[in-house]
């Protein structure tokens, strides 16, 4: 008994953990490296090899395909595809939205995210666990957080495109959609999340609750 309890006990430590702090100062991820057992993360490239372009990325310097139903793009990049992240605790990701775009409800369960609008008008919101909504409009220069775990979701709030940049306290933070779960048609996922705001047209109000 006392030791399913020591089990338990070290499972829920885990499950609420950060990522782990790094052992050492770098540990780009090591491209293409087989490992032959199971890690919490990625192998590290050979020291002697690390440069500093292991820890630069251009990947989001270009906006993201938005010509699909949604008409919005995601890029993340986790330290899969920035092997300067691995170890850090940390990811990066770059959201485009047009005039209709839409980022349906979504949550990560390893990461809080704090957004940040480059450009334009982005309505931004999140459900907690007494489904309670938190929603509001974003401009140029603000920043939102998302609580690690819940649901939220992100539509342009303007007449232009709008582009934010968030970042994550995890290098894998994980995405769980709730089309993908219950498999919702992405058309009524979109008008599900137009339901949130208020009247018609754009989105931007004197206030910043809507």
């Amino acid at each position: 008994m006392k030791t399913f309890v020591v089990i338990m006990f070290c499972a829920i430590i885990s499950s609420v953990s950060p990522d782990p702090d790094n052992m050492q100062d770098t540990c780009p991820t090591a491209p293409g490296e087989q490992s032959t057992f199971f890690i919490n993360g990625y192998p590290c490239k050979n020291p002697t090899k690390v440069n500093a372009q292991d820890f630069k990325s251009s990947k989001l310097t270009v906006a993201g395909d938005t010509n699909n139903y949604l008409q919005s793009n995601v890029t993340l990049l986790t330290a899969l595809e920035f092997p300067g992240l691995n170890t850090l605790g940390l990811s990066v990701s770059r959201m485009d939205l047009e005039r209709d775009g839409t980022v349906p409800f979504h949550s990560h369960p390893r990461s809080s995210e704090l957004l940040f609008v480059v450009s334009g008008v982005v309505f931004a919101g999140f459900v907690d666990t007494n489904n309670k909504i938190f929603q509001t409009v974003l401009r140029k220069g603000d920043v939102f957080v998302f609580p690690k775990g819940l649901l939220h979701f992100c539509l342009s709030g303007g007449f232009e495109r709008a582009t934010a940049l968030s970042f994550y306290n995890s290098q894998n933070p994980g995405v769980v959609t709730i089309g993908g779960v219950f498999g919702i048609d992405q058309e009524h996922i979109k008008n599900m999340m137009r339901s949130l705001a208020t009247g018609s047209g754009s989105l931007v109000t004197d206030g910043d609750e809507l």
